[in-house]
């Protein structure tokens, strides 16, 4: 495990016990949610998978941060924005990257809204279809109409520069995609870099090879949705097509070593038993040399 993962809470109780003192750090993202769109536990569930749980898992999100400029950007706006912010060591928000539309990643663009933070005009960079899906469709319009967001557009392969020394790249992955297209991002440090991929349909059925991906990054977060088939009864899950755990061990499982530990799964459906630690699934990631992403684990930019 790369020791530069280290938990926000780690380095919060450090700056509490001596504020003087806190170390520098360079450009570095943190993950603030690991669960599928409705966390965990997820409302109206009322199974083992769900009961006894005492501590929410936000919805999946990754904090881009630029320390020495106080700038910070989230990829996707989930329905846990506001706790989610609250995870950032500074307030300010520098903008918003959006996968796609489904309400995990975009609907905590409310929380900008004048009945809450009345941002103003944020950088929301978007993709076409998402772009008109939110400029064309209530509340998200009246955000654009009152200037609580500004709309920026993303175009697949081509890098947006965040800040003098961060980068991040869209690029077009398969999806069920009603209302908008669905991308990863690759994020550029001054000296590695991150893949990120929340949502996808099964490997195979896109135009790239994963294995080319995460061997060009330093760090992949992969859709980690559901451990294995049959994960939801009564459901065909041939319908909702991610790749299983199982099927992405299975499929990396004689890359080296060191490839292997690049890949974190992340957007954990609550019906994942990888979620819960220690349980038979979590040790069998483990075991077989890939990890389940953690709240508040950072990875820095930085050679």
């Amino acid at each position: 495990m790369d020791r530069r993962l280290i938990p926000v809470a780690l380095t919060l109780l450090m700056s509490a016990a001596a504020p003087q003192t806190r170390p520098q750090e360079g450009p570095h993202l943190v993950v603030l949610g690991i669960a599928q769109d409705g966390g965990a536990p997820q409302p109206g569930c009322m199974k083992s998978c769900c009961a006894g749980r005492t501590r929410r898992l936000h919805v999946a999100c990754l904090g881009i941060v630029d320390p020495d400029r106080g700038e910070q950007w989230l990829i996707d706006a989930t329905p846990d924005l506001g706790a989610q912010l609250a995870m950032l060591a500074e307030p300010r928000l520098s903008g918003i990257l959006l996968t796609h539309a489904h309400i995990g990643h975009y609907t905590g663009l409310v929380h900008l809204g004048r009945e809450v933070m009345g941002a103003d005009h944020v950088p929301v960079y978007a993709m076409p279809r998402m772009t008109e899906f939110l400029r064309t469709n209530g509340p998200w319009g009246q955000l654009v109409t009152m200037g609580n967001i500004e709309l920026r557009p993303l175009a697949a392969g081509e890098p947006v520069r965040l800040s003098e020394r961060i980068t991040v790249t869209p690029f077009l992955v398969p999806h069920r995609d009603e209302y908008s297209e669905t991308v990863g991002f690759r994020i550029d440090g001054p000296g590695r870099s991150a893949v990120y991929i929340p949502d996808i349909d099964k490997w195979e059925r896109w135009d790239r090879r994963i294995e080319d991906v995460i061997a060009d990054a330093d760090v992949a977060w992969l859709d980690g949705t559901f451990y294995d088939d049959g994960e939801l009864p009564g459901r065909d899950m041939a319908a909702i097509p991610h790749p299983f755990i199982t099927e992405s061990m299975q499929r990396f499982g004689s890359l080296p070593a060191e490839q292997r530990d690049k890949i974190r799964f992340i957007h954990l459906n609550h019906t994942n038993p990888a979620l819960r630690d220690g349980s038979p699934a979590r040790e069998a990631v483990e075991a077989a040399g890939f990890h389940v992403a953690g709240e508040g684990e950072r990875f820095g930019l930085s050679p």
